[in-house]
């Protein structure tokens, strides 16, 4: 009898859950938040981020399990499991993820705050008579005016609780009739999540004030009980595209308004000491199941702890980090020409630990200004705010008479509202704004300058991984690649007229461009390399493409070397014997949140690489507007094989995952912090100590 092998074993679990591993990337968040060796407001970022995290998780990817459940939809994901069996594994961890943090935050962050004298008081029993009646004064003039109690009877149906709103559920009893009602009050989230009292080292939360003075909202009443709770709702909401600018502007409209006031509710957070009668009332009144609760025991709402981030703590956080000026983007006597530096070569920027203000922002703003400059094309993803100095610069090329694009990516989630005012201000300027391709999202990470030079026309580009976001290029590690090279602008000048025009165009120079080219391309390139001596290495965000996958496993089978660097989501199972021996997966999570995508197949001298916005994921490669571009410079591409190898010798930062799907911390020996040396690396680059 033939025995199975283990890649037999394995034919129904040759990939890791999608969602499960994403949650397991909060949970390395949420391990940060853990680390004591970190300082304590840092810690306190970290527990924020990991609560931010989950609700966007339950938004986009629960709401759209549940909603496949729903429809009775019972055909199983990659790993084999069904949108139900997803949904229930979820569940569970995502209670585990919860009540580890709830009591974190009670058990060691809230008393560590307290000995740096910042304390959060939960009740305002035994506060002092003057503390009371700065409270009192605080909720008359500053909070009471904007709360509106809604209570439920006959006359008043249950309210419509919005997404994410933190609430009191209070219940109610007139003292004359006995009878009681249950009443719901908002928190107003315009408002500070905490009230500072006098001498600016207590503060009391929101919801505690607002409680402690429901007489105040209810008089005549006695207030039977009262609790907090917070309900999730689906953002996942499908767009209805139209050819037509004005149609498209108008189906994001439509969808804010639905996400707004008409999502289907997917979590219910509730405080642990909440009475049954309170909570049979929420279940009913939204159409929840209890399996949908998520009870936590402590104060919800972590991700409001941003607020206590923002303490002026300087000794309770990092050290502030300023990013630097490479040499050849640096002018003693002011700003070089940058057209200059690129006519010499290409240059290569890593964020934040090279400067973005002086590197991609001095590039659009000098095309802005140059009088030679006649175009400037843009993809814009998102950005921080109308102030943001790409913006500005596009506006004023649009006024000097220069021809400037737009490409303002709509669906951009959560950041649609934003980008339509962004489209309006520059559409008012002068900029011509298009909105990409019907049916695809335009996620390239795109700048192309049009120069009249002699000669000719000289274009100029930045490709990157990173949003042109003068906020997110201080927090996100990302890549970008400045360069003169003919082709690469030649490919960026068919690309932009793909999305601004009508075009047929499928493949180019140099660029590998989704979602027409670059999943055959990735497939080809990984297949060249599955042999003995082959060699993979690819940074990104998440692997979730079965066919990349199952084409990653076949190159090790064959003999090839395979190290995956995957910050969130890697549905590959590493490790396993007949499948995957050759390929190691890790992930750093830090300060600064890996977002770069760096591909290198090949041995160094020998190899080819790319950078650029796409994940592995069939939604970048198939659904996408996606851009990779190759960096052949010998110089540039040793710096991203230092990049690479600093990344892999980490034992601060770096977790490594088994092929059973769980994540293990990397054992600390020779205490190198990536993230801590590349900075170090770049200020010795500044200096001209390192090439």
């Amino acid at each position: 009898m033939e025995t199975a092998s283990p890649t037999d074993d394995l034919a129904a679990s040759r990939y890791l859950n999608r969602e499960l591993s994403w949650l397991e990337f909060d949970a390395r968040v949420l391990a940060l938040a853990e680390d004591a060796s970190l300082p304590l407001l840092e810690r306190v970022k970290f527990l924020a981020i990991f609560a931010s995290n989950l609700d966007e998780f339950f938004q986009v990817r629960v709401a759209g399990l549940q909603e496949q459940v729903e429809a009775g939809v019972t055909k199983p994901a990659a790993d084999g499991r069904t949108p139900a069996e997803q949904l229930a594994g979820i569940r569970e961890r995502s209670q585990e993820l919860c009540t580890r943090a709830a009591e974190l935050f009670a058990t060691e962050l809230v008393p560590a705050l307290e000995k740096e004298r910042i304390k959060i008081v939960r009740s305002t029993e035994g506060l002092e008579p003057s503390e009371l009646e700065f409270l009192d004064q605080e909720f008359n003039e500053r909070i009471f005016p904007v709360l509106t109690p809604l209570s439920v009877d006959p006359a008043h149906p249950f309210p419509y609780i919005s997404s994410l709103s933190l609430n009191l559920a209070a219940i109610v009893r007139d003292p004359m009739t006995g009878v009681r009602r249950f009443a719901r009050v908002k928190v107003p989230p315009l408002l500070p999540r905490f009230v500072e009292l006098p001498g600016g080292e207590r503060f009391v939360p929101l919801e505690t004030v607002i409680a402690a003075h429901l007489g105040h909202l209810f008089p005549g009443m006695e207030i039977v009980s009262h609790d907090v709770f917070r309900v999730t709702r689906d953002a996942d909401v499908e767009v209805e595209e139209d050819d037509e600018a004005e149609g498209l502007v108008e189906a994001i409209r439509s969808v804010l308004r639905r996400r707004r006031r008409g999502a289907s509710t997917v979590r219910l957070e509730v405080d642990e000491t909440m009475s049954d009668e309170t909570l049979e009332l929420l279940l009913r009144e939204l159409d929840l199941e209890s399996r949908e609760v998520l009870v936590t025991p402590g104060m919800l709402d972590l991700g409001a702890l941003w607020s206590l981030v923002a303490l002026d703590r300087p000794e309770l956080k990092h050290a502030t980090w300023i990013p630097v000026t490479q040499p050849r983007l640096a002018n003693g006597e002011g700003p070089p020409d940058l057209f200059g530096v690129l006519r010499a070569g290409d240059v290569l920027v890593h964020h934040p630990y090279d400067s973005f203000s002086s590197s991609v922002e001095a590039f659009v703003e000098q095309a802005a200004h140059d009088p030679a400059v006649l175009a400037i094309k843009q993809t814009l993803y998102r950005t921080s705010t109308q102030e943001s100095p790409i913006l500005r610069a596009m506006i004023r090329a649009a006024e000097l008479g220069k021809q400037v694009v737009a490409l303002v990516e709509l669906k951009a989630r959560f950041d649609e509202e934003a980008n339509i005012s962004y489209a309006r201000e520059l559409e008012q300027a002068g900029v011509h704004v298009v909105y990409g391709v019907v049916g695809l999202k335009t996620h390239a990470k795109i700048s192309l300058v049009v120069r009249r030079e002699e000669g000719g026309v000289r274009r100029y580009a930045h490709v990157g991984t990173g949003n042109y976001n003068p906020v997110t290029a201080e927090l996100y590690e990302d890549i970008g690649l400045l360069t003169a090279d003919p082709e690469i602008g030649a490919d960026l000048t068919d690309l932009f007229n793909l999305l601004t025009g009508y075009s047929r165009q499928r493949e180019y120079r140099t660029l590998l461009v989704a979602p027409h080219y670059l999943r055959a391309a990735m497939l080809d390139l990984i297949r060249e390399q599955a042999r003995e001596g082959g060699r993979i290495v690819l940074k990104m965000n998440a692997l979730v493409d079965p066919d990349t996958i199952d084409a990653l496993y076949e190159a090790s089978q064959a003999g090839a070397e395979i190290d995956l660097i995957v910050r969130g989501i890697c549905c590959l199972r590493p490790g396993i014997a007949g499948l995957s021996e050759r390929i190691r997966v890790r992930s750093l999570v830090g300060r600064y949140l890996e977002h770069s995508r760096i591909f290198r197949f090949g041995v160094r001298e020998d190899a080819s690489y790319y950078i650029g916005s796409a994940d592995l994921m069939q939604r970048n490669l198939d659904r996408r507007v996606e851009a990779l571009v190759p960096v052949s410079d010998a110089a540039l591409t040793a710096r991203l094989d230092e990049i690479v190898d600093v990344l892999r010798e980490d034992d601060t930062l770096a977790w490594t995952l088994d092929g059973d799907g769980t994540w293990a911390k990397v054992p600390s020996e020779r205490g190198i912090d990536a993230q801590q040396r590349l900075q170090e690396i770049a200020v010795g680059r500044a200096r001209g100590e390192h090439p």
